[in-house]
């Protein structure tokens, strides 16, 4: 059986050699569809590695974050609550300290007003946390960080950024100073280097705030994973622990940033399945070519086939010998449709990121070869089989009579 398909093959391609031109333009489409779909395919991966590291590089995948819910729905109106809890530095420590597993933890809130240095005032982003900021540029970092103690004892250091000291142009004699911020009287500990952070921004213990500061502007805890698999554990840990501590499970959001990937994905899944439909209208056009190459060549071919089956040839033989044929002409225009979309694909990438501006790449993957070479398979069987049934329901006799 092996050496049959062996030789339906190799009479197969010396038919594609004799008739290259004809069969060339017959599988035109086939060519086209599939440089399109290898585009498509690869251009649509790349974006979607595009949008996995942007949000990667934005927010950290294995963060979990809880806060306060401060709105309810009524009747599909969202209505802000008359009262809610507050998570509080005690809450953020003992929930902390409950995680069977590892996760950096941090407790802060934000928000925004009026700073006052000696005379001048300067608008600012305040963030209130429970734990010190983290640089990663300590070789300009300037003074120091406040600490968990600070936070515990509620010293009144501040931390500003680089977009604060340009404000009050003042980089030499600002360690020390004091500032004015709400009803909070703060000295400036350290200077933090922020180059792409534009508004003027600072850093003090959360602890400084009142209850009524907390619940004006409600703080949030933020937990890294260390492992992306003790996501849902902890998740549940948190869960159960906020239950027990707070009673209702309606009091809090518990949130994970996985879901941002799964949405990507999923809109990216959509926009390649539409995409491939589409394109696959060009495929199916070189199938029926593919079936129009071979019922010309059963036609040319039918004293063969009369030959054949005279000489003991039977109809499963007549239809192998043709599907081989419609596979491997199949083959051949995804093969060349293959090179085609790839080459394209390289010369369509620099126009993209030349409009765009975007650091955008193709990814061909291995799923994108197996694509094609199913289609290949399927196109090769559905368009050739009723080529091959046709040959094979030949009378001998009156094959060989054919002129």
């Amino acid at each position: 059986m092996l050496r049959k398909v062996i030789n339906s093959f190799a009479l197969a391609l010396a038919n594609i050699r004799s008739n290259f031109l004809h069969t060339f333009l017959s599988v035109l489409g086939i060519v086209i569809g599939v440089a399109a779909l290898v585009s498509i395919l690869s251009l649509i991966d790349g974006m979607e590695d595009l949008a996995r590291e942007q949000i990667s590089s934005t927010t950290s995948l294995n963060a979990i974050t809880i806060h306060s819910n401060q709105h309810k729905v009524v009747n599909e109106v969202r209505i802000r609550r008359d009262t809610f809890p507050v998570l509080h530095y005690s809450h953020y420590r003992r929930l902390a300290d409950t995680l069977s597993q590892p996760a950096d933890g941090y407790y802060r809130t934000s928000l925004s007003g009026e700073a006052w240095l000696e005379d001048k005032r300067i608008g600012v982003y305040a963030w209130p946390g429970a734990t010190p900021i983290r640089t990663s540029d300590t070789a300009k970092f300037t003074g120091a960080l406040y600490q968990v103690e600070d936070v515990e004892q509620k010293r009144n250091g501040v931390v500003v950024n680089q977009s604060f000291v340009k404000l009050v142009n003042d980089s030499l004699g600002l360690i020390g100073k004091k500032i004015r911020f709400e009803n909070h009287a703060l000295t400036i500990i350290g200077i933090v280097p922020e180059p792409l952070v534009k508004s003027a921004q600072i850093y003090f213990p959360i602890t400084l705030l009142s209850d009524v500061e907390l619940r004006e502007h409600p703080p949030m805890i933020y937990f890294d994973v260390k492992k992306t698999e003790d996501i849902p554990q902890l998740k549940s840990e948190i869960q159960n622990w906020l239950h027990h501590e707070f009673g209702t499970d309606d009091n809090f959001t518990i949130q994970t940033n996985d879901f941002r990937i799964e949405q990507a994905t999923k809109a990216f899944l959509v926009f390649r399945v539409v995409m491939g439909l589409i394109v696959g209208i060009s495929v199916l056009v070189g199938g029926i070519g593919v079936m129009n190459v071979l019922l010309i060549s059963v036609t040319e071919r039918t004293a063969e086939i009369g030959i054949r089956k005279a000489t003991g040839a039977n109809k499963r033989d007549i239809i192998l010998l043709f599907l081989s044929e419609s596979i491997t002409v199949s083959a051949f225009g995804s093969l060349l449709g293959l090179v085609l979309g790839v080459v394209g694909t390289m010369i369509i990438i620099p126009i993209v990121k030349a409009i765009t501006e975007v650091p955008f790449q193709a990814a061909f993957t291995w799923n994108t070869l197996v694509v094609i070479s199913i289609i290949s398979l399927l196109v090769g069987i559905v368009f050739g089989t009723y080529p091959a049934i046709r040959a094979a329901r030949l009378n001998p006799v009156d094959a060989i009579r054919h002129e």
